[in-house]
């Protein structure tokens, strides 16, 4: 228990940035904060904070502590809630976070099956840019990522494959080029692009289809969310990018898939959750499900 104090006492530090705003906090003492910081150095034989005229900041082994704390902070909570859930006749919560594709077109059927089989869990499904999904990931914010596997590998990171997406790109249905036979790399290289914000896996991908054919990377016009993509090039001459699954749906808003030469992105997706975390009973139910959903139908 007093390992578990300090614990939280340096969580406090380091998110309040001084040892004054934490003792504030925490109503204790600065010089009992202190304390509990100087024995959590002495038990770890190593310096977390150094101390600058506006505060302090973490060092290295500071940053390493601080990550897991926060992870600890955010496992007790979960535990709290989940049991708070169960006393209530609620049997858990899952926060999933996933690509556009996955929201619009493959996520839909799977969270259908999943309440089926699974009716007391309470699912939170959230987008946003990859980037930041594996950050919330990272942070403990978030149980899973349904979205692209093909980023570095990550030593905290289990990733589970599930299919394979093609990325493609799209445009409004009258869009100039729906009615072109043939269309060259130099041809979707006249027009401005919306991507997505905070991805930069995604437009990555798109400038190296551009130099691998001995272009420019495209003129973006814009960067923001994946419906906001959508609805500025449902209206513009403008292009953007999305999963072929997506088809069905991007036909009912009013939008074409441009075939074109070449291979903008074909990638692996799936599932990616931390591996230093045990699996809760409803993310091991929701893999069962998506597996069920996407890989054995």
């Amino acid at each position: 228990m007093l390992h578990a104090r300090r614990l939280y006492h340096f969580l406090a530090i380091a998110n309040a940035g001084s040892i004054t705003g934490a003792a504030e906090q925490l109503s204790v003492t600065q010089p009992a904060l202190t304390r509990s910081l100087k024995q959590l150095e002495e038990l770890l034989e190593v310096e977390l904070v150094e101390r600058t005229p506006s505060g302090i900041i973490l060092t290295p082994a500071g940053k390493i502590l601080a990550r897991r704390a926060k992870l600890m902070n955010l496992e007790y909570q979960h535990a709290m809630a989940e049991v708070t859930e169960w006393t209530q006749g609620v049997r858990g919560h899952l926060n999933i976070a996933a690509g556009p594709a996955w929201i619009l077109q493959i996520l839909p059927s799977v969270m259908a099956e999943y309440y089926r089989q699974y009716p007391d869990i309470r699912v939170s499904l959230s987008a946003g840019g990859f980037d930041s999904q594996l950050e919330r990931l990272l942070s403990g914010e978030v149980d899973a990522v349904c979205g692209a596997l093909d980023f570095p590998a990550h030593a905290e990171l289990v990733k589970e494959p599930l299919t394979r997406l093609r990325h493609t790109v799209v445009g409004r249905r009258k869009h100039p080029l729906v009615s072109k036979e043939i269309i060259e790399p130099e041809d979707l290289a006249q027009y401005s692009w919306v991507i997505l914000s905070d991805d930069h896996i995604s437009s990555g991908r798109i400038g190296a289809y551009f130099v691998a054919n001995g272009l420019e990377p495209p003129h973006v016009v814009m960067e923001t969310n994946a419906m906001g993509a959508l609805a500025v090039v449902r209206r513009t001459d403008h292009l953007t990018t999305f999963a072929s699954v997506a088809r069905p749906t991007l036909e009912a808003l009013g939008l074409s898939i441009i075939d074109h030469k070449g291979t903008l992105w074909d990638f692996e997706a799936g599932i990616t959750y931390l591996k230093s975390s045990t699996p809760t009973p409803a993310l091991n139910g929701f893999r069962s499900v998506l597996r069920s959903q996407i890989v054995d139908s």
